[in-house]
């Protein structure tokens, strides 16, 4: 039985929401085998991946469609979901396709069971980050703060610091965040750090010095949260600049 047959037959309800996620050009729609492999996939997943059909990507691994680092970073998060039954919610990463292109999302990823309560795979979105909302109502309470964390990312310590700036409490500067940017705070001030970063490494500087710069306090840290977001560390993203120069 091939996957897309398996899908529509065990899981009739996914089959059907192919074709509406197929109308959305900002979501990545995909559901993957225990191994790994996509068994279905929408419009806007073949076009990133360059296939001319979807038919392509069925039954391939993420190390057969990425760079291999990327691949097996995706297979990896992949792996975590199935085995521990877990569902991934607003996770914030960047994706890079085989192109080398690349954008933030915010990813979810959930188990996907058979009958018996099994689990035989799983289901998952990625949703492309949107312009910010600056027609909120909140947008002129906030808009200091904002120019000031991407003026002063590197030496904030604390959201309460953003908070004060717009005169708003802790709670209330959350809700506005989240309004404007579909993030909250922590996550804004993290994405501000890594795009700065990402810049800053396809020049010369060393990552230790990038890391410093961006506001972390070594380069384990910097370590750390660049793979977390990229699925790469500052130096696998380097050389991968590198390899396609």
């Amino acid at each position: 039985m091939q996957y897309a047959d398996f899908c529509t037959i065990e899981y009739p309800d996914v089959a059907q929401l192919v074709p509406l996620f197929d109308l959305l050009p900002d979501v990545v729609f995909f559901c993957k085998d225990r191994v790994g492999r996509y068994w279905v996939v929408n419009e806007t997943l073949r076009l990133r991946c360059g296939c001319r059909s979807k038919q392509e990507l069925i039954g391939r691994l993420p190390e057969d469609l990425f760079p291999l680092e990327l691949g097996a970073s995706y297979a990896s998060q992949d792996q975590q979901v199935i085995r521990s039954g877990c569902a991934l919610n607003h996770r914030l990463e960047v994706h890079m396709y085989p192109d080398l292109q690349m954008g933030w999302c915010v990813t979810h990823k959930r188990p996907l069971r058979d009958r018996n309560g099994s689990i035989m795979g799983l289901i998952g979105i990625s949703r492309d980050l949107r312009s910010p909302n600056r027609n909120a109502p909140t947008w002129r309470r906030v808009a200091s703060s904002i120019d000031y964390l991407n003026e002063h990312f590197a030496e904030i310590n604390s959201i309460q610091q953003l908070a004060t700036l717009a005169q708003l409490s802790l709670s209330q500067y959350e809700r506005a965040i989240q309004q404007i940017f579909e993030l909250t705070p922590k996550q804004l001030l993290i994405k501000t750090r890594i795009d700065a970063s990402i810049q800053l490494l396809a020049g010369n500087d060393s990552i230790a010095a990038i890391g410093l710069a961006c506001g972390y306090a070594d380069h384990s840290a910097f370590s750390r949260q660049f793979r977390l977001i990229t699925g790469l560390t500052p130096r696998q993203y380097r050389q991968l600049l590198g390899r396609n120069a």
